[in-house]
């Protein structure tokens, strides 16, 4: 008798609840991006204390860029990548890992996109550090260091334009980051190619997840590579994901 009286209540506050949330205006609300908690902890490097900020699309901030390539490649990441200096990523002190960043540089007017992946650079003056690929395109390779205006165009890969970027910010409207830690691993292989091919598989499958491949060794030291779909709320949600889409070979993982 007590578990049916239980089972009442929990159905009333549910529903109640659902439908009062409803009638909630959700037009002009700021879109969200999930992300990742262990990556936004406080760091020290050198004796100093950086604190990770959230960021939206539209954000700014200039200041000097360098580029940093062979002496790093084929070593981690501070989300946990292998870094390829030949890929347009970026190291960034504070804003979050899959930022998506238009580095423009102010000398030569050239400009290229990056993913922030890694922490960096711990020089002072210096605000970005750039992929040797990324830097090549700004020209960074010729000078070394360049001034650079920086701009967050999106996250995980989704890249909004300039007009979009504009209406948002003019509508209060822009994209924003929300803490995560879930995941679902769809997939694992012992070849890099085996995995970009599932990563790209599952960048379209739904705007709010986004696929990351991790590089693992196992028992034998030989690598092993990992295909996770991140960007969920909750491991409810990620279970309700790996259900939905009949992903019975599939495990919930948690950063």
């Amino acid at each position: 008798m007590r578990r049916n009286i239980i089972w009442v209540l929990l159905f009333f506050v549910f529903f109640t609840g659902g439908c009062s949330q409803k009638k909630q205006p959700t037009k002009q609300s700021p879109k969200v991006k999930r992300y990742n908690e262990a990556t936004m902890r406080s760091y020290m490097v050198r004796g100093k204390r950086y604190h990770p900020t959230y960021v939206k699309v539209g954000d700014k901030m200039k200041g000097i860029s360098s580029w940093y390539g062979p002496h790093f490649h084929g070593k981690k990441t501070s989300n946990g990548e292998t870094y390829n200096m030949n890929e347009a990523t970026a190291a960034h002190k504070t804003w979050p890992m899959d930022t998506m960043v238009r580095v423009k540089n102010m000398q030569n007017g050239k400009n290229t996109i990056v993913r922030i992946n890694d922490r960096g650079p711990f020089v002072s003056g210096r605000i970005i550090d750039c992929s040797f690929g990324a830097g090549k395109s700004l020209g960074l390779d010729v000078c070394g260091t360049a001034k650079v205006e920086l701009q967050v165009v999106g996250f995980a890969g989704n890249v909004y334009s300039p007009d979009t970027i504009a209406k948002q910010r003019k509508t209060n409207t822009q994209v924003k980051i929300k803490l995560t830690n879930f995941g679902v691993q769809v997939g694992a292989f012992r070849h890099y190619e085996g995995a970009k091919v599932f990563k790209r598989k599952y960048s379209g499958i739904d705007e709010r997840y986004y696929p990351v491949i991790r590089k693992f060794d196992d028992v034998d030291g030989e690598p092993l590579y990992r295909v996770w779909l991140m960007g969920f709320g909750s491991e409810a949600e990620a279970m309700d994901f790996k259900i939905a889409h009949h992903m019975s070979d599939a495990f919930i993982v948690r950063l």
